[in-house]
């Protein structure tokens, strides 16, 4: 029994199957998204979705989506699905699915009459490139499939509509063709292993909707060009395999490169499982000499915070620390690029913001207790006291150490936290001056600092890192610690930010930490009580002011970081309960994880959506699949592992 499988019954309520939707990447910045029953509900969803450089820095999706026919006794039945203006669906072909599985890829099967057809997907490993393999599993007659490609050719960001610009040119390639709507645009080849009939009746498909941008408050109804349909006939047991590619491909190795795809996929046959294939899909090479790691799906690129929180748990957790060593190679380059003050030679945005150098070294922390102190000291000890020599000399733009040994950034104006949302250019969130993550974050790599440098047998350096600690110990406890026994969330003069916020569980989990064991446990009592959800920590606590738990509609941008639940924040926290509980909090956070292995199968199967809902029945929302999520999920697993051994 597969472990993401769905009936008929699911398939085709589409109150349910609808919400349900499946990822492929191939690893270079393309992707093939939409739902489960192939109908798309974001302008995000398409078969073809990819980078085009020469363009902007968007995603573009190319080919939106295939419909097949099967053709019987001149009889026509369309297996797909598209939502229309008005609420209505057409042709409906989920109606023929029997029954729809993931083991090591999506596989969708159909009956129609006596016709019982399976449909398999997978997207070509650094490749832009889609294959789908239709197999004839039974047929009692002459049976013929139809082939109606519907194009868009337009950024993710936008919708397109009918219009005398698009070209509708077509030149024939091998067991295809290839086209391309607009100047600038690749060329979209679409083949077949097997000869066909190409038939080119040109036509807009209008007014088709996506409900999820409506919900979102986005435009939401576009128009779709379809050129004509190929058309073929297939026997019993025959196999058919389609790639859509923006380039070329010798179509009789088609079946051949499906059953290899197929072979180096891993299987999603458990929780774990479908959370490695989800870790493996953030990966992203521009070329051989650079490795990142994605902060999400369908709409973000490599920010350099999500990718050093991400990064630990992404890698080490699942043993493979040479990409971590690859990833961090490329980011080393960046940071080594921003300390210089040079332009970035890499693609990692937001390198600038305070934090992030401090969680570089977070993660370069976690390499050492995957591969030892010394193996660390050798990879990374330079980079580590470059960037705390260069914080600590007063060269970051936006970071100055106090005489109490505190870092103090200017958000004022601009949210230079994760909290980072903005509406009207402001910053809904102004966490400004001393902000607890920052310098939770930079007391722990102080006294990493210290560790390696000691280990490196600089012992005046390691005993200037330890008195600068010191004195950010005592400053701390002092500055955030207030009389109800949490930590307030940023301090700027007279401006103490009494909101109970997550930012806190930071210190309590961390390796380092400036406060006392009584301390952590006070903040994380606080923390259970008032912010923690079957989905991670809320964002803010239902009595503070401001809270605002549904992230939906025109108030989006309000709500993101004002009672909003994140999964990753409840990896932070489940790591600070087996920090000071040790084994007696086991079974509850086995019983916190369930939480996440529900969204294996209700929203973007085999993986863990950015945020939800503060408040029951806790929504899934934003980005369907998030770096940071399945990261601390991850590396919660590891922990859970790890505890569970330790006698």
């Amino acid at each position: 029994m597969s472990y993401l499988r769905f009936e008929k019954a699911l398939m085709t309520n589409l109150e349910e199957s609808l919400s349900r939707e499946l990822l492929r990447t191939n690893r270079s910045g393309a992707y093939s998204c939409s739902t489960i029953v192939d109908c798309n509900t974001r302008k995000y969803h398409g078969l073809l979705v990819v980078p085009v450089p020469e363009l902007d820095d968007d995603n573009h999706v190319l080919l939106s989506s295939l419909d097949v026919t099967v053709v019987q006794h001149g009889a026509e039945f369309n297996l797909g699905l598209h939502k229309y203006q008005g609420n209505n669906f057409s042709p409906k072909g989920h109606k023929y699915i029997r029954e729809f599985y993931c083991d090591k890829v999506p596989t969708t099967i159909y009956r129609v009459g006596g016709v019982l057809l399976k449909k398999e997907v997978v997207f070509q490993h650094y490749e832009h490139r889609i294959l789908i393999r239709y197999t004839l599993l039974d047929a009692h007659s002459e049976t013929t499939l139809r082939f109606k490609p519907f194009l868009a050719f337009r950024s993710v960001n936008q919708c397109t509509h009918e219009n005398n610009t698009a070209s509708r040119e077509y030149h024939m390639a091998d067991n295809g063709i290839k086209t391309c709507m607009y100047a600038g645009y690749p060329d979209l080849y679409m083949q077949f292993s097997k000869p066909n009939d190409f038939v080119f009746v040109p036509d807009w498909y209008r007014g088709i909707e996506y409900p999820k941008e409506q919900e979102r408050g986005y435009e939401y109804t576009e128009d779709l060009y379809v050129p004509g349909y190929f058309e073929m006939n297939i026997k019993k047991g025959e196999s058919i395999v389609f790639a859509g590619s923006t380039s070329e491909i010798k179509t009789s190795t088609l079946k051949h490169l499906f059953d290899k795809e197929v072979e180096d996929r891993s299987p999603r046959d458990n929780f774990f499982h479908c959370l490695v294939n989800a870790a493996h899909q953030f990966h992203n090479s521009a070329n051989r000499a650079e490795r990142y790691l994605l902060a999400g799906y369908p709409w973000f690129k490599c920010r350099a915070r999500d990718m050093f929180i991400s990064l630990p748990g992404l890698t080490l957790s699942i043993d493979e620390q040479d990409y971590f060593e690859l990833v961090m190679k490329t980011a080393e380059r960046g940071l080594r690029d921003f300390m210089q003050n040079k332009p970035l030679s890499v693609k990692i945005s937001e390198i600038e913001h305070p934090d992030v150098m401090l969680w570089a070294i977070w993660a370069m922390q976690q390499y050492a207790k995957s591969a030892g102190d010394d193996k660390c000291l050798a990879m990374y000890g330079k980079l580590i006291s470059d960037i705390l020599s260069f914080i600590i000399e007063g060269k970051h733009p936006n970071i100055r150490v106090d005489a109490n040994g505190l870092i103090y950034s200017d958000g004022h104006d601009k949210p230079i936290t994760w909290m980072n949302s903005i509406i009207n250019g402001r910053p809904v969130v102004p966490r400004s001056g001393y902000i607890v993550e920052f310098n939770a974050l930079w007391y722990n790599a102080l006294k990493f600092g210290a560790k390696l440098a000691k280990l490196d047998n600089s012992e005046e350096k390691s005993n200037k890192l330890e008195e600068l600690a010191e004195t950010c110990k005592q400053s701390f406890v002092k500055t955030f610690l207030n009389d109800y026994g949490y930590l307030f969330d940023y301090v700027d003069g007279n401006m103490m930010d009494w909101s109970v916020r997550p930012n806190m569980i930071f210190p309590v989990a961390f390796d380092y930490s400036p406060l006392s064991p009584e301390q952590k446990k006070s903040v994380l009592d606080i923390c259970t009580r008032e912010l923690l959800t079957p989905k991670g920590l809320r964002s803010l606590s239902p009595k503070s002011g401001g809270f605002s738990p549904v992230y939906s509609g025109a108030q989006r941008n309000y709500s993101y970081h004002q009672g909003t639940a994140w999964p990753w924040l409840g990896g932070f926290y489940m790591e600070a309960c087996l920090k000071l509980y040790k084994r007696t909090r086991l079974s509850f956070i086995e019983r916190q994880m369930v939480g996440y292995e529900d969204e294996m199968n209700i929203n973007c199967l085999g993986t863990i959506p950015e945020l939800s809902d503060g408040n029951p029945p806790f929504k899934a929302r934003g980005a369907i699949s998030f770096a940071m999520n399945v990261a601390e999920v991850l590396r919660t697993l590891n922990l859970l592992e790890k505890y569970s051994y330790v006698k």
